[in-house]
């Protein structure tokens, strides 16, 4: 059953999106226009979602700052969707995350803490999307990055003032909080406290009607359970590629054009030689005169270093220029105006004295412009199709931008256009067992998800081979399913809700079973249905901890509750109810010197740490003063979720 325990007990977003839009923050695209230029609802103030001391915060806040924090939960799970992350919660938390941003600063303002422009300067100066191919800040690349964005300098310069006053002022209410030793020890000894007990799960399919519900409950079901069904946004994909092919028929170079090339080319065809080399390095020259005489005598220039507790080095293939840079031009002379197989003359560089005997010889003789045309006109021949290729590229773009549709420019490129089934963002064809997008568009997949449908563009598929012509042909937006379609899974789904309530009374029953002094396996096998075997377990924290798992709900349960006592805890997705039953606890010891201590000491005084800035920012919002317009909040909620246009 534990392992039923980790397939069913996962969070929808969870911590996530408050990480995720943390970070969103930070980089200052949390916000827009403070003036609130959307307008909702017809009430007063109906354009601003909240007043945060003398601060407003409009409507178009609120929805930048949701759409934003979806396009980052998007780089971890391109098929999520605004209905999604709205049904699970995730406007919610950007709320609350967007007015605690807005009221830390304004905190900061009135007690005189503020963000300087070389500060904020330096902050955009660090942000990695801004900088250019030399790894420095880039104004373009800036300009480029809040635009697409749909932001401006000043708002991006005032949103991170903000976040930076707000590190000035929490940061520093949780750096360096440390809990004692003896606070620490009690904590510790928690992960060596032994709880034995037994859970037992008593599942909705087993108390489940087997009846269809009447068209009444079922479509009340499916009104109170919509965000359940949401189906993500789905495109079809119309493409088409062409290579250099594209192009047609290139001139044929002219002989002006290929006798420039192999003038300019000339240290190319002329003639080359490169030697192979082993070479000593002494530091005085009458030490290297012996060694060469040596060697020439007949010994082994690698023996004779050996004696000498040296090691002599290979070189090359080199060129004499080369080897001149390495060296010395004097030791280059010498060592390639002797034979194979000789010791150069002795010549010194600033390293001390070369002794160099010649290995190899490779000698290439030059070729005339006669001997290299057929290889200078390949080569300008391919130069001229890849600038061909360019242009029609550059002239494909022009095109698209003055309005021209993709079937229309497919035709004069004389390519054909092909349509893939409706994709998620993931790349999967929808509705599929794991079908992929062609692979052609895997480059091109994230924007075609950014595109609006009509809008045709030109991306390289293979760089320097194949362009790809694409468009989002056909846009179906994530929504619910309609109960049409889904019907019989929604009848399912009803089952198990149903049956969900009544595995509830029964977990009632089982528990006043237990209470009067039957076994958590007796009381739950007196309900005479066919339901999991109960887990008896005996268990330290410390178990828990190695498995480097979630621990499941009912197990941090069973660590939470009092001796002799039962619980019940409902399952996830109306799966059923578990009872747990605990029946005894030996507490733990645990001493200093355990690395787990350390380990306990350093995470609960984190964890106190954060707890002081929490605390600070519920205080902050009081002394600010923190106004809610849930009727502007609702009204993005609905214009985000589609709902306003229906």
């Amino acid at each position: 059953m534990i392992n039923t325990f980790r397939k069913f007990f996962q969070s929808k977003i969870g911590i996530g999106v408050t990480l995720a839009f943390l970070a969103l923050i930070a980089v200052a695209f949390a916000s827009a226009d403070v003036s609130g230029s959307g307008t909702f609802g017809g009430v007063s103030g109906g354009d601003r979602v909240a007043v945060v001391g003398n601060e407003k915060v409009g409507t178009a806040d609120l929805r930048r700052a949701a759409e934003t924090a979806v396009d980052q939960l998007r780089q971890n799970d391109p098929t999520l969707s605004m209905p999604a992350f709205i049904g699970q919660g995730g406007l919610d938390r950007v709320v609350d995350t967007l007015l605690d941003r807005v009221a830390i600063a304004e905190f900061g303002r009135k007690y005189g803490i503020r963000a300087g422009d070389n500060l904020i300067n330096s902050e955009i100066r660090r942000i990695p999307a801004f900088r250019g191919a030399d790894g420095n800040f880039d104004e373009e690349a800036y300009r480029g990055a809040i635009s697409r964005q749909g932001l401006t300098d000043a708002l991006v310069r005032d949103d991170l003032g903000d976040s930076l006053i707000a590190q000035q002022v929490v940061q520093p209410s949780g750096y360096g909080a440390v809990i004692p030793n003896k606070l620490a020890s009690r904590y510790a000894a928690l992960f060596k406290e032994r709880r034995k007990g037994a859970i037992g799960l008593l599942e909705s399919s087993a108390y489940a009607p087997t009846k269809d519900p009447s068209e009444d409950q079922l479509a009340k079901y499916y009104g109170a359970n919509r965000d359940d069904y949401i189906r993500p946004e789905r495109r079809i994909i119309r493409y088409a590629t062409f290579g250099a092919d594209a192009v047609g028929d290139i001139a044929a170079p002219t002989q002006a054009e290929i006798a420039a090339r192999y003038e300019e080319d000339s240290a190319l065809y002329a003639a080359s030689e490169e030697r192979t080399l082993k070479q000593l390095i002494l530091p005085t020259r009458a030490a290297a005169e012996s060694i060469r005489e040596r060697v020439q005598g007949g010994a082994s220039l690698e023996a004779v270093a050996r004696e000498a507790g040296l090691e002599a080095a290979t070189l090359g293939p080199i060129s004499r220029s080369d080897f001149g840079t390495q060296a010395s031009a004097n030791v280059a002379t010498g060592a390639f105006a002797a034979e194979l197989g000789q010791v150069a003359a002795i010549n010194r560089s600033g390293l001390g004295w070369h002794v160099v005997r010649v290995d190899g010889i490779d000698r290439k003789p030059g070729r005339s412009l006669e001997q290299a045309r057929s290889e200078i006109i390949a080569t300008l021949t391919e130069e001229k199709r890849r600038v061909a290729f360019n242009e029609l590229a550059a002239d494909i773009e022009d095109r698209f931008a003055d309005g021209e549709s993709l079937t229309d420019v497919a035709k004069t490129v004389g390519v054909e256009i092909q349509s893939t089934k409706p994709l998620t963002g993931a790349g999967i064809v929808y509705g599929s067992n794991g079908e992929q997008a062609p692979e052609i568009l895997r480059r091109a997949l994230s924007t075609a998800f950014q595109m609006d449908e009509g809008e045709p563009q030109l991306a390289e598929a293979i760089p320097g081979q194949t362009f790809l012509l694409f468009e989002a042909g056909d846009i179906t937006p994530s929504a619910s399913a309609p109960l049409s379609e889904i019907r019989d899974q929604v009848i399912a789904d009803w089952r198990r809700a149903e049956g969900a309530k009544l595995a509830k009374t029964a977990a009632d029953r089982v528990m006043k079973r237990v209470k009067g002094g039957q076994s958590l396996a007796a009381a739950i096998q007196a309900e005479n249905k066919r339901l999991p075997s109960v887990d008896q377990l005996n268990l330290t924290r410390e178990d828990l901890l190695q498995r480097q798992q979630r621990v499941p709900a009912p197990l941090a349960l069973l660590f939470s509750m009092a001796q002799g006592t039962q619980k019940k805890l409902e399952g996830p997705r109306n799966m059923g109810w578990f009872v747990i039953d605990l029946d005894s606890i030996e507490a733990g010891a645990i001493s200093p010197s355990d690395p787990l201590f350390q380990q306990a000491k350093i995470q609960f005084s984190r964890a106190a740490g954060d707890e002081y800035s929490q605390q600070l920012s519920k205080a902050i919002r009081k002394d600010v003063s923190v106004e809610k317009n849930d009727t502007a909040i609702e009204a993005v909620r609905r214009q985000l979720t589609g709902e306003a246009q229906q």
